[in-house]
């Protein structure tokens, strides 16, 4: 008799151990702390359809096996599933199974813990933010609220073929539970409708089905019962979907505000270089935009330090420091501990920095600024140094390699010797994230944020050919003049270009834009 698993419980020498987790509903921030850490640790990743594929940048040198099952077409059966769990575990790895929404709510992890306790494979059971709880906040919906109901059943759509929904007892479910959420129903929904209408709940009664919940690709139909399913036919609204039945739903208007953010449904194109992302990102998806992150550049070293070295050994003889970004900050401050030195061997140099973020930049290293550039650019800079006496004053200016020619060139007419080394180098990554490139080729993008004319110049290569007849139809949003005359040399037209020149303020002019307001 073929045996099912390829180890006995006597047979597991090192058992690793599976965390079945649960991923949340999409957002990757709904995941749990527990669910995060023990991903961190995973040495294999197994993972479904509904979980969403950013978490495994959490585990990025576990094996990552993808084992979804998308409208009846499975890629891997239960069965096999259940066999993956106890070999990877049975080799003694650390086995993180990611399941979108919870475990235990029709995620089949019931079945997937009983097949591991019994083949003695240790394994713990992190919570998710199930669907249907999920999906109902983010559409503004409230499952309890005691001026409609007080009771709640969730009801699984098709969870195991062999049971019909027909055999559900609709008659109590009609007439003793306020509100009804329904996974997996989309398929069933004329059925669901029907009984439960046949069974005494009105035809006005309000429905919602909330698709791609939590998601930057929501969509939220309202209707009621009696016409559910013609709006649902007209809308072509399918799975992934829940459908939330109940008076609750008629408090959506109301309360309804992750839908109705003001970049909600647009997809941007963030152009920044990988480890700067991350902010830009943030402060568009807080107004409801999808972001899809495209580095067009990476930061590497000078091809050799010579020049900087040599600045850094005869630090304390400078007077002034110009450090006009935060990348400026990290890679100064970086080389200076690499050469073993510290803030110490500035001496009494002072330090002109470019913006309030360059300043905290600096401030991280324990080094307050004596002098702020307000004008983010280098006529800013020397702008602000040139109420200064600057005769016979020593600068040193660490720069990247496409640095403008506006600070050494300026300063050193008043009269200052400017040593420009090289600090770092702009350079053009291998290639755009597959993701970026297949929306940007697909048309499926709405607006592209270009916040260095490094980033447009970049973009070009990138794409490999005319860089207007790629972004026909995108909005080009630039962080300042500059950038925009290197757009225009590349045929753009610009069409967000804020009067100060920061994130804040860039974000702030694309949501005018959409909104048909003003630009800046």
């Amino acid at each position: 008799m073929r045996r099912p698993y390829p180890f006995t419980a006597g047979e597991l020498l090192k058992p690793g151990i599976v965390y079945l987790i649960g991923a949340g509903p999409g957002d990757p921030g709904l995941i749990t702390v527990k669910g995060r850490e023990c991903l961190r640790r995973a040495e294999v990743v197994i993972y479904d359809y509904l979980a969403n594929p950013a978490f495994l940048r959490e585990a990025p040198n576990a094996e990552h096996l993808y084992v979804g099952k998308k409208g009846g077409n499975h890629h891997r059966s239960q069965e096999e599933i259940n066999t993956l769990l106890v070999e990877k575990a049975g080799e003694g790895k650390t086995v993180a199974r990611l399941k979108g929404g919870d475990p235990y709510i029709f995620g089949r992890g019931g079945e997937e813990a009983l097949c591991l306790r019994r083949a003695g494979i240790p394994f713990e059971v992190v919570p998710g933010v199930t669907a249907g709880f999920a999906a109902a906040a983010y559409a503004g919906i409230p499952l309890t609220h005691r001026d409609h109901t007080t009771s709640l059943a969730l009801i699984t759509g098709h969870e195991d073929p062999a049971k019909k929904m027909s055999s559900l007892d609709w008659e109590k479910l009609a007439g003793a539970v306020g509100t009804l959420v329904f996974y997996m129903g989309i398929a069933n929904l004329s059925l669901i409708a029907r009984e439960l209408m046949a069974h005494g709940r009105p035809a006005d009664t309000p429905v919602a089905i909330v698709r791609w919940a939590t998601t930057a690709q929501q969509q939220t139909l309202t209707a009621t019962l009696g016409d559910v399913v013609e709006q649902a036919a007209q809308s072509r609204i399918k799975p992934p979907a829940v459908i939330i039945v109940g008076s609750v739903v008629g408090l959506r208007e109301e309360l309804r505000w992750f839908d109705n953010r003001p970049l909600f449904g647009k997809r941007i194109l963030n152009t920044r270089a990988a480890d700067q992302a991350a902010e830009l990102t943030a402060l568009l998806e807080a107004r409801g935009a999808e972001v899809i992150e495209a580095p067009t550049i990476e930061l590497v070293a000078p091809e050799n330090y010579d020049e900087l070295d040599g600045a850094i050994a005869e630090l304390e003889t400078f007077d002034w420091l110009i450090l006009t970004s935060a990348n400026g900050v990290r890679c100064f401050f970086r080389r200076l501990a690499e050469l073993g030195r510290d803030a110490r061997a500035l001496g009494s140099c002072r330090i002109c920095v470019v913006g309030p973020k360059t300043a905290a930049f600096l401030a991280a290293h324990g080094l307050r600024a004596d002098l702020v550039a307000a004008e983010f650019k280098g006529e800013g800079v020397v702008a602000a140094l040139a109420d200064t006496d600057l005769q016979d004053k020593k600068i040193l200016f660490p720069k990247a390699d496409r640095a403008r020619e506006v600070i050494p060139t300026e300063l050193t007419k008043l009269g200052a010797t400017v040593i420009a080394p090289v600090l770092y180098r702009n350079v053009v990554p291998a290639a755009l994230p597959e993701t970026a490139r297949a929306a940007l080729e697909a048309g499926e993008i709405d607006c592209v944020a270009f916040t260095a004319s490094s980033t447009v110049d970049n973009l070009a290569v990138l794409l490999g050919d005319n860089l207007a007849a790629r972004l026909k139809g995108v909005a080009v949003a630039s962080i300042g003049p500059i950038t925009s005359k290197t757009c225009r040399k590349h045929g753009l037209e610009v069409a967000v270009e804020p009067t100060e020149y920061t994130l804040e303020a860039l974000v702030e002019g694309i949501v005018g834009y959409f909104a048909g307001g003003s630009f800046s």
